[in-house]
């Protein structure tokens, strides 16, 4: 087993409870913090979320929950929703984890559903267990959450799909009924194409270093359902000019310079 992996794992999603992180943490590799060196590193591992299950019922993970250990034993996620941060303790195959410190932003209700089951199972002791690409959580009383670990998406080559729109610091959930409608590519030979939300679209982009910038983008005439309009017109806005982005494994943000943009993820290898 490997013990930091269960810092990973835990930290990611009792991110809904608490406000302030503290308390100490260690790396992968067997030595006298609590680590063990058999099984593969859990460290600098991205760990996707796939499910918890409590008392017998298995709720599975929302898109992009997931957690990510250093060495140094502080751990980084998100839970599907928001951001977290949490410092960890580990003793043997015992975790300790302390005060989380999370975003606020307001989610969906089945993300919060997800939220609450993760912040219920993840107090008090708990036992970690490795084997290949995969690590569990357990309770004493048998609730477990599972998790895969998953390899970094590049930019290019990858189908993105938009999960919020973000002004500033503030990220939005989309409106219901236009979630997976909006599905940018970016191509080898500097092309943007995919579904903008309603419609289809295709341009230029241009990528170098962390940024992305657009040339002239067309798309097909389709009017949709409001909530799907809702989503397009921001999301053609954003892609003019240059913009910069960021990948955090598999969820990419971009932004242009007026401080909109928006969040996507990209499908699991296989997916």
């Amino acid at each position: 087993m490997a013990v930091s992996a269960g810092v990973l794992a835990l930290l990611a999603l009792v991110g809904c409870g608490t406000k302030q992180g503290h308390g100490d943490g260690a790396g992968s590799g067997s030595d006298d913090r609590g680590s063990v060196r058999t099984g593969p590193a859990v460290t600098d591992v991205h760990w996707k979320a796939d499910s918890v299950t409590v008392g017998g019922r298995r709720t599975a993970a929302p898109d992009g929950a997931h957690v990510t250990i250093t060495p140094e034993g502080r751990a980084r996620g998100n839970f599907g929703c928001n951001h977290f941060s949490a410092a960890v303790r580990m003793n043997g195959d015992e975790i300790t984890v302390g005060r989380v410190v999370w975003t606020a932003m307001g989610c969906r209700n089945d993300t919060g559903q997800f939220e609450r089951a993760m912040s219920r199972t993840f107090r008090g002791t708990l036992t970690a267990a490795v084997a290949d690409r995969t690590l569990t959580l357990t309770t004493a009383k048998g609730d477990a959450i599972a998790f895969t670990s998953e390899p970094s998406a590049p930019l290019i080559g990858t189908t993105w799909t938009v999960t919020a729109l973000v002004s500033g610091s503030v990220a939005s959930s989309l409106p219901a009924g236009a979630e997976k409608k909006a599905r940018p590519t970016f191509g080898k030979d500097g092309s943007v194409q995919g579904g903008s939300g309603c419609n289809q679209l295709r341009g230029t982009a241009t990528v170098a270093g962390s940024t992305v910038a657009f040339g002239r983008i067309d798309t097909t005439k389709m009017m949709c359902p409001d909530a799907e309009m809702k989503v397009e017109r921001p999301l053609l806005a954003i892609l003019q000019g240059k913009t910069t982005y960021r990948i955090d494994h598999r969820t990419l943000t971009l932004t242009a310079a007026n401080g909109e943009g928006f969040r996507a993820t990209a499908s699991a290898p296989g997916k």
